[in-house]
C-alpha cells in the first residue's frame, strides 16, 4: 500500500540552486511513529527477501535510485502480486508492507539502491519475527537475483 509520495522541495541560496529536503516522516501528519529507522542497500539487479513478518510492519522510501516493491496479497480470487514503485522516479512514495503479508525488494537499475526501512516493532537479534515464504514464484522481467 502506497502511504505517502513527496516531490523533492527545491532551495536556492543567493547564487542559485542548493539542494533540497526530502520529508519522510512528519509527526504533524501521521499519528504512527517510527520505532527504528535504517538504511538497506538494494545491490544493482539484485532483491531482499521474500521476507514474511507476522508481528512487524514495514515501511519503506527508497531516497536513492529506484526499488519495485513487491507485496503477495490476499484477494477474492486467492493470493495476487502487488507491485509498487519507490525512489527518484516515484516521488519517493513511502509502501507499507502490513504483518502477514510477505515481500520483496527489487532493484531492476545499474546502481546500488538505498531504502530507508522503517520497521514497527523495531527488529531485535532474540526476536527476529522472521517466517519463511512459501511459494513465491513472482520473477521481475529483467531478473533481481538474491543479495
Amino acid at each position: 500500500m502506497i502511504l505517502k509520495t513527496y516531490a523533492a522541495i527545491y532551495t536556492r541560496s543567493g547564487s542559485g540552486p542548493n539542494g533540497w529536503p526530502l520529508p519522510i516522516w512528519n509527526s504533524a501528519e501521521d499519528d504512527w511513529r517510527p520505532e527504528q529507522v535504517y538504511l538497506t542497500v538494494v545491490a544493482p539487479g539484485a532483491h531482499k527477501g521474500p521476507h514474511l513478518h507476522k508481528r512487524r510492519c514495514g515501511r519503506f522510501t527508497c531516497i536513492k535510485g529506484n526499488v519495485l516493491i513487491v507485496l503477495r496479497v490476499p484477494t477474492h480470487m486467492g493470493l495476487a502480486y502487488q507491485a509498487l514503485w519507490s525512489g527518484e522516479d516515484y516521488q519517493y512514495a513511502t509502501i507499507e508492507v502490513r504483518p502477514g503479508i510477505p515481500a520483496a525488494v527489487y532493484n531492476l537499475g545499474t546502481a546500488p539502491a538505498y531504502v530507508l526501512n522503517m520497521p514497527s516493532p523495531p527488529w531485535r537479534a532474540d526476536d527476529q519475527d522472521e517466517w519463511p515464504v512459501e511459494g513465491w514464484e513472482f520473477q521481475p522481467i529483467g531478473g533481481g537475483h538474491a543479495a
